[in-house]
């Protein structure tokens, strides 16, 4: 069944789809006309019965008060054209015994009722006659002597075949005339099926015949409107799949010759203190910052890589922002300790989706930035305030602010790794983590132009949510 299912061709889908119910209505529509026309020549033939059962009645006498019947046989054939068939008459008394006709046929019986005082038709009923079933109608002639129980009934049967086979001749005569109609309809499907699949033909072939490094946009133009929606989905898809591939690839091309920058410096920091060109431990303790500097790229690269690939995936974790800039303060305090800063921390309780480590991650690199950047005896701060619909969180200092030639290029990995404000990394990190969370980063310039009085770091989350119950 799982395999069925996995296999099944959507032309085969439409095809079934249009032509069984037709199939269902042409085999409902012959039930019904079957009925119908044998209802029809039961009404038609029934008249002819009942026709015959009077003339036998209007040919019974009376002479020396006895009954006399003479029946002609001529009344009792049927001719039509290709068909030929006789009927059958039975007469009896009112008590069922027999008097004239054919003895086999059974005798009607028309029990309690108030004999009529007129020839009046009783009943028309299907029986048997030997084997064969047989359409039967029985008549009432009050007799012409003076006693009740001379009363007659006049029964006249005609085989039933003749009846169904003009009803099977008009069946077969529609559906042979439905089937092929049905026919005519499955060709006709199946020619405009064709036709309707055919752009998803063509969109197949242009996927195939592409190159596995192209992921340009389909072209969706001449396509049908039913199919400009897949054709749109593709190339969204495409085009996320663009820009990871390029950002893989710029990713792994920076990677690379960062990694490879302090790694050769480390090898000639090594072969210098091994040639006693400098001192053994002046050559440790610049090998020690060499390796400092390569485990925070290595770090930085890792962190990046990790936050690639939860891209894109759903999360039920919510945390608190104004827990996460405590809790950086706190594991960043030796640092701001060491420059006498004056940290200020404006926090209260808002709720985010995303997970704690990834703002914990954004932030730490906010914080270690302005850090870095501020002056000694300096001030710089932590604020978190709600929105109206979203939440607010500011890393400000007191430092030189962003240049505006770099304002465009500090997101980028890298970009910044030589400037004033950069390490490289963690801007692009809290760019990415920030994007993740459904928030947008930006960096702005504090005080006029000319006269820069520090910069702020501020992060817009879209939504905000509701705090969890206790």
């Amino acid at each position: 069944m799982k395999f069925a299912l996995r296999d099944r061709s959507l032309r085969r889908y439409l095809l079934a789809g249009i032509l069984a119910p037709i199939a269902l209505f042409i085999v409902l529509n012959a039930i019904h006309l079957y009925l119908h026309a044998l209802d029809s020549a039961n009404t038609a033939y029934d008249r002819m019965l009942v026709t015959t059962a009077y003339s036998i009645g209007n040919n019974i006498a009376v002479e020396d008060g006895h009954l006399l019947t003479n029946v002609a046989f001529a009344s009792l054939e049927v001719y039509e054209a290709g068909f030929s068939t006789r009927m059958i008459y039975k007469i009896s008394d009112r008590n069922g015994r027999y008097i004239a006709g054919d003895q086999d046929l059974p005798t009607f019986r028309p029990g309690g009722a108030r004999w009529p005082k007129a020839p009046t038709l009783l009943k028309v009923y299907e029986s048997t006659y030997g084997s064969a079933p047989v359409r039967v109608a029985a008549l009432a002639q009050p007799s012409k002597l003076q006693h009740p129980e001379d009363d007659l009934i006049i029964q006249i049967a005609e085989p039933l075949s003749y009846r169904r086979e003009v009803a099977r001749d008009i069946l077969w005569s529609a559906v042979l005339g439905q089937t092929l109609l049905l026919a005519v309809v499955a060709g006709v499907t199946m020619a405009v099926v064709t036709l309707a699949l055919r752009p998803l033909d063509s969109l197949r072939t242009q996927l195939d015949a592409r190159h596995e490094d192209d992921l340009s946009a389909l072209h969706c133009a001449s396509a049908p409107r039913e199919l400009r929606p897949v054709v749109a989905a593709l190339n969204q898809l495409m085009g996320r799949l663009h820009r990871i591939v390029d950002l893989q690839q710029h990713f792994v091309a920076n990677a690379s010759h960062q990694l490879r920058t302090p790694l050769a410096v480390l090898q000639t920091q090594l072969q210098s203190g091994l040639s006693g060109d400098i001192e053994p431990e002046l050559a440790l303790r610049e090998m020690r910052s060499t390796v400092e500097r390569a485990t925070k790229l290595a770090n930085q690269l890792l962190s990046l890589a990790r936050i690639e690939q939860l891209r894109g995936k759903s999360t039920r974790e919510r945390c608190n922002l104004a827990d996460v800039a405590r809790d950086v303060a706190i594991d960043l305090s030796p640092l701001i300790s060491d420059k006498n800063l004056d940290f200020e921390l404006d926090a209260g309780n808002v709720w985010v989706e995303g997970r704690h480590w990834m703002a914990a991650e954004m932030v730490s690199n906010l914080l270690h930035n302005a850090i870095r950047h501020t002056p000694a005896e300096s001030r710089l701060g932590i604020r978190v305030a709600p929105l109206d619909d979203g939440a607010l969180l500011c890393v400000w200092d007191s430092g030189p602010g962003i240049p505006d030639q770099q304002e465009m290029r500090v997101f980028e990995p890298f970009a910044a790794a030589h400037s004033s404000k950069g390490g490289g990394l963690g801007l692009a990190i809290c760019a990415e983590i920030a994007d993740s969370m459904h928030a947008e980063l930006t960096l702005c310039n504090c005080g006029m132009a000319g006269a820069v009085t520090g910069l702020e770091a501020r992060v817009l989350f879209a939504n905000r949510l509701a705090a969890p119950a206790d």
